[in-house]
């Protein structure tokens, strides 16, 4: 056992602060080299880091799982599903091959609809729509925004109906980037002003891929029964 290193001088020993020594602390002290070399060569490898991830969960221990142990089919949750396409139908009156929203995944009656359109190359405009290289036409996305924007406004609770809003008018369109077949296009339009005198409501709108702004403008829609 090796000695400890003593101080030189009374001063020394004054100046240095009293550090409490626990049993364990004592063990490790008096544990000779060789014997702690011993114990150390012995002790198992440690476990990989998703065997321990496994047993902490069966503990009942919260485990984040590294995201390379998850396979990438796994990896992403489904949208989730406000209105299915046979409440869309019910809503709007467009049929194939224009209509163009699939689902509505975050929803407030009078005030904002978000919805998605899933783009294929089965959709019937890429055939005359560049075919080597198949982008959704911006007209189509602009006709998507604006059928979002009816489903904000052809209900019950903000008095309207489905004969009675139409699609008038769009200002200040920009499209950002090109949407292509396999994109799901995201797609937000909020009321920002409704005049109900004059069956008036501007909207606007914002459409996403993979959270990059593809599309964007202000809409108009105006009511036929005025």
């Amino acid at each position: 056992m090796e000695a400890a290193a003593v101080p030189r001088s009374a001063a020394a020993c004054r100046a240095a602060p009293a550090l409490p020594v626990t049993r364990t602390a004592a063990r490790s002290v008096a544990l000779p080299r060789r014997a702690l070399s011993a114990s150390l060569a012995a002790a198992p490898p440690p476990a990989p880091r998703l065997v321990l991830a496994a047993r902490r969960a069966a503990d009942g221990d919260s485990v984040e799982t590294a995201p390379e142990a998850v396979p990438i089919e796994k990896r992403f949750p489904p949208f989730p599903s406000v209105m299915d396409i046979n409440q869309i139908r019910e809503i709007l009156p467009h049929r194939f091959p224009f209509l163009l929203v699939d689902r509505v995944i975050e929803y407030k009656a009078g005030e904002y609809a978000v919805g998605i359109k899933n783009v294929t190359i089965n959709d019937n405009f890429f055939p005359g729509h560049f075919p080597e290289r198949p982008i959704m036409p911006g007209v189509l996305m602009v006709e998507a925004m604006a059928q979002v924007g009816g489903l904000v406004m052809l209900q019950p609770e903000v008095g309207g109906s489905r004969d009675n809003f139409f699609f008038a008018g769009v200002d200040k369109v920009r499209f950002r980037k090109p949407v292509i077949a396999g994109d799901t296009l995201i797609m937000r339009m909020t009321l920002t002003k409704y005049q109900k005198k004059f069956g008036l409501a501007k909207m606007e709108g914002k459409a996403y891929v993979g959270g990059d702004l593809v599309c964007e403008g202000e809409f108009l829609l105006i009511s036929a029964t005025e």
